[in-house]
């Protein structure tokens, strides 16, 4: 089969596995033209957030600041904000982007079943390796996020 799986053989999330089926296809100049696309896509961060104290919402591995917000709605879903300066680090908010894309209003389950080799599925050939451990650590703390969401019943 063509779809998409992660190292320990989960499928992924259906809108992340058409990213990295069209990201394969590209050339490297093309990917990072697709990124740079991407990272516009990053919903900016609402005000009520920003006003927030980031020190638990920071992610202190990622060589840029980066500060992920969590939402658990009425119904169970969590929505992802992030605070990042995508001029300056444009990969780091295209990941942002492409991740919340495919688990922003789902069950914590969809981000807890991203694979831990997302980063290195999307980012080989491209010729970052140096981000990929502070982008690792990101899609980590989402999963953080997902686990106190089940776990919790509020904020």
């Amino acid at each position: 089969m063509s779809d998409v799986h992660a190292g320990n053989d989960a499928p992924l999330p259906p809108p992340l596995a058409r990213t990295l089926r069209q990201f394969r296809l590209l050339e490297r100049e093309d990917k990072m033209q697709a990124l740079l696309g991407w990272s516009k896509k990053l919903e900016p961060l609402p005000a009520r957030l920003a006003a927030l104290d980031r020190t638990a919402f920071t992610v202190p591995e990622c060589q840029t600041r980066v500060d992920i917000f969590p939402e658990r709605q009425d119904d169970g879903t969590i929505h992802f904000y992030a605070d990042v300066n995508a001029r300056q680090s444009p990969t780091v908010a295209a990941v942002l982007a492409i991740t919340f894309a495919a688990v922003n209003d789902q069950p914590p389950s969809v981000t807890l079943a991203l694979p831990s080799d997302f980063v290195r599925l999307l980012m080989q050939d491209i010729g970052l390796g140096a981000r990929e451990s502070g982008l690792s650590a990101m899609i980590a703390r989402l999963k953080r996020f997902a686990t106190q969401s089940t776990t919790t019943v509020t904020e």
